[in-house]
């Protein structure tokens, strides 16, 4: 995926309002941010390998954790 924007006009679009155009370009660095982290675990399990099975979490213990912090959070609206 390319970090340059498109350059040339797209037809057919309908300009966003500056408020907008950030959400959306914050979204993406987000995502782009999170498909960094997984291209980076799996450079690192090409290049060394799976991880030991000991060496891990179970997936219990980290989907209890998550869920512990995911309650902790302040609500908001999305």
């Amino acid at each position: 995926m390319s970090q340059q924007p498109a350059t040339a006009p797209v037809p057919d679009r309908q300009p966003l309002d500056e408020h907008s155009a950030a959400s959306v370009l914050a979204y993406a660095a987000d995502q782009r941010a999170k498909v960094d982290v997984l291209a980076s675990v799996l450079e690192d399990i090409a290049a060394h390998g799976y991880p030991s099975p000991e060496a891990g979490v179970p997936w219990e213990t980290a989907r209890d954790a998550h869920l512990a912090r995911l309650a902790d959070e302040q609500p908001s609206v999305a």
